[in-house]
């Protein structure tokens, strides 16, 4: 499966992964972004989004593993991708594509699943 995952980059940033290329993706409280954490798989393609300022899709990455021994904060492990072109909030909003996206209904929900499709407009692959 794809997944999105919104990080503030005052906090943590793509090009923070870029640097230390892995990094546990932890710290999740939402009920709803938890359970997609838990979820996850390894070999997940994943797109990082950063908001604040920037609000937009700015790289990827991948899951290596997920720790879900404790099911209110599971630990999953994730591995650089690639740098992207970047695709606002914007873009996004206005693609048909994410018409029924929680990306555009949930604007809080900090996991969000995406289809192969809204990974593709979001990955540029």
């Amino acid at each position: 499966m794809d997944y999105l995952l919104k990080t503030e980059p005052t906090v943590y940033s793509f090009a923070d992964l870029q640097r230390d290329k892995e990094t546990i993706w932890d710290g999740v409280t939402n009920p709803v972004a938890v359970k997609h954490l838990r979820e996850m798989k390894g070999g997940d393609r994943l797109v990082i989004y950063e908001t604040g300022d920037h609000k937009s899709a700015v790289g990827t990455a991948n899951v290596v593993s997920v720790d879900a021994s404790d099911p209110k904060t599971p630990a999953v492990k994730i591995k650089v991708g690639k740098a992207v072109t970047p695709v606002t909030l914007a873009e996004v909003k206005a693609h048909k594509l994410f018409a029924d996206s929680p990306l555009v209904r949930q604007g809080r929900l900090s996991v969000v699943p995406l289809n192969k499709e809204q990974f593709k407009f979001l990955s540029g692959e």
